[in-house]
Order: structure tokens, then C-alpha cells, then sequence
């Protein structure tokens, strides 16, 4: 009886092996990608400059500015949509680029599955 999993000799044991090392390639640029993308960080800007926000790799917001003109004492709802505008935007962005990262880097992992065991 033939060794259908062992490996030299072709058969369905090449396949698999050289399947798991496609896969454990994969993963290895997946959690890569998931570094890089933990040391991103994106800056938005609203109202023209007035307040600008950065955003990290881990959804946190790193540095908040808001230019003096932006301080309207008699409007504080202005700045408040402001700052919502850019911490938003920035942790939008932030967050896309991230998952652009990961799915660049997990985007042959469907076709490492025989047919009808996708994901």
C-alpha cells in the first residue's frame, strides 16, 4: 500500500506539502502585514488646518491639534464637529489602510483551497 501523505514521491503527499508551505508562508506575510499595519499612522485635517488629527495603527488618536482660530468662545459647537470631523476621518483612514495591508498579504489564501472548501 502505497504512502499517499509521505513525501519524494509525488502523489497527494507533494500536493500537501507543498500546500502547507504556501499556507505557513501566507500566515508568516499576514502577521507581517498586521506589524506594519500596528505602526501606521494617517493625520486628517478639517476646516482647512484647523484642527487636524493623527491616528495610529491601533485605532488610537496620537496627537490632536486646533489652531487658535479655530476657538470661537461663542461657538463651541463649531469646534466640536471640527474635532469629530478629523478624529473620525483619521481613524477611518487609519483603519482602511490597515485592513488594505492585511488583505494584500491574505489575498491568496482562497486559492490555496481545493475546490468547494473556501472560505
Amino acid at each position: 500500500m502505497k504512502n499517499f501523505m509521505g513525501g519524494g514521491g509525488g502523489g497527494m503527499g507533494g500536493n500537501m506539502g507543498k500546500l502547507l508551505k504556501q499556507a505557513q508562508k501566507m500566515q508568516a506575510d499576514i502577521a507581517k502585514a498586521q506589524e506594519e499595519a500596528a505602526l501606521l499612522e494617517v493625520e486628517a485635517s478639517v476646516g482647512g488646518g484647523a484642527v487636524i488629527a493623527k491616528a495610529n495603527g491601533k485605532l488610537e488618536i496620537s496627537s490632536l491639534k486646533i489652531s487658535p482660530e479655530a476657538i470661537d468662545p461663542s461657538d463651541p459647537e463649531m469646534l466640536e464637529d471640527l474635532v469629530l470631523a478629523a478624529v473620525n476621518q483619521a481613524l477611518r483612514d487609519v483603519k482602511e489602510q490597515s485592513e488594505a495591508k492585511v488583505a494584500k498579504a491574505s489575498a491568496g489564501m482562497a486559492g490555496l483551497m481545493p475546490p468547494g472548501m473556501g472560505f
